[in-house]
């Protein structure tokens, strides 16, 4: 391992799917490593896209970069990827070839003593099998709207895309409300709920529909019918994304206008569907982000200044704590159905399509 005088320079990248808070995690790594420790720091552009360019696509990062503007910005101004593995990289003429060489010597070109990845599960064991080749110090840090990281309790860019969810319920139901109207908002959650469970709970919806549970089309509309009885006389609905058609057809997206397709049988009242999409990963970054980001951006250095590597930062507990990487991407981390806050819908009354 690398002692805390072996280290001068370390290396900051974003890769995966951008979301709030990113743009205060590479400030923390930042301060920390400059006013902590006095280490030159290298801002990779692109996530690993940057260390497969060449000429490398990095440049050196300073206190002086962040005016205090970024931190209140959404996505990475490093700029990210999800595309281009580099163990299989296919190339301009359609063929397919192990570039993750071309990483290792990157790093080393660099000059870089260790690196700080931020990214949610696919990236952190990409990452890590990079490092674990090249022989490079790794610390990294969770970043997901999806919120689906193993161990902690809570990533980067999470807590945004929530807010940006129960501020669309709460733009929807006065609209709702004045036509009569069921409402479905689909929202993010490839895999996993968590957005679409808090948000809907948040934002005082009838029907919550999630990935981890199984529903019943009839059962839906039997509760849409239910509500809109009521004196208000329209419903809220929020389904994830990542959840099958009422058909059993489990192809991803555009489950929202299945579902209203399944339903407009069923109900009487006019139904509209609102996706809300990459608005989920945009907006101003709540408290609750920036300051997950700069937990976890100043832990991640720290953690290098004390000879560790191999190692993910995670919030637990109200405490930043730190993990092995392998442990985050075993334990994928999905909506608990016996768990408290899919109780706590249950128990205010709202339908998870199962009963």
């Amino acid at each position: 391992m690398n002692e805390i005088s072996e280290i001068r320079r370390i290396g900051v990248l974003t890769s995966g799917g951008d979301c709030a808070g990113l743009n205060a995690a590479i400030r923390a790594v930042v301060y920390r490593a400059s006013f902590g420790y006095g280490w030159d720091v290298v801002g990779i552009e692109n996530g690993t896209l940057g260390l497969l360019s060449r000429p490398i696509a990095a440049r050196p990062l300073g206190p002086s970069d962040f005016d205090g503007r970024l931190i209140r910005e959404s996505g990475t101004f490093l700029g990210s990827t999800n595309k281009g593995n580099p163990f299989a990289f296919e190339m301009p003429d359609g063929s397919v070839r192990d570039r993750s060489g071309d990483v290792a010597a990157a790093v080393a070109e660099l000059g870089l003593d260790a690196v700080v990845g931020i990214g949610g599960d696919g990236i952190l064991a990409l990452l890590k099998r990079h490092a674990d080749q090249g022989g490079f110090p790794l610390v990294c840090i969770p970043k997901t709207i999806d919120n689906d990281v193993g161990v902690t309790e809570v990533s980067i860019g999470y807590d945004t895309a929530v807010h940006v969810a129960t501020e669309a319920l709460d733009r929807l139901q006065p609209t709702a409300a004045s036509h009569g109207r069921v409402m479905i908002l689909e929202v993010m959650g490839r895999d996993a709920g968590h957005i679409a469970l808090v948000s809907g709970i948040a934002g005082g919806a009838d029907v919550i529909l999630i990935p981890e549970i199984g529903y019943d089309i009839d059962v839906v509309a039997a509760k849409l019918s239910e509500a809109q009885d009521k004196d208000r006389k329209h419903a809220l609905m929020v389904v994830a994304e990542g959840c099958p058609a009422p058909d059993g057809n489990g192809k991803y997206g555009g489950v929202g206008h299945a579902v209203a397709e399944a339903l407009s049988g069923k109900l009487e009242s006019e139904i509209r569907v609102t996706v809300l999409g990459h608005v989920q990963r945009g907006g101003v970054p709540t408290a609750r982000d920036r300051l997950m980001a700069a937990a976890f951006g100043t832990r991640a250095v720290d953690l290098l200044a004390e000879g560790q590597r191999d190692r993910m930062v995670a919030w637990r507990d109200r405490q930043v704590i730190d993990v092995p990487i392998a442990d985050a991407i075993a334990n994928y981390r999905g909506d608990d159905v016996d768990g408290a806050v899919v109780a706590t819908a249950r128990g205010l009354g709202i339908s998870l399509g199962d009963a």
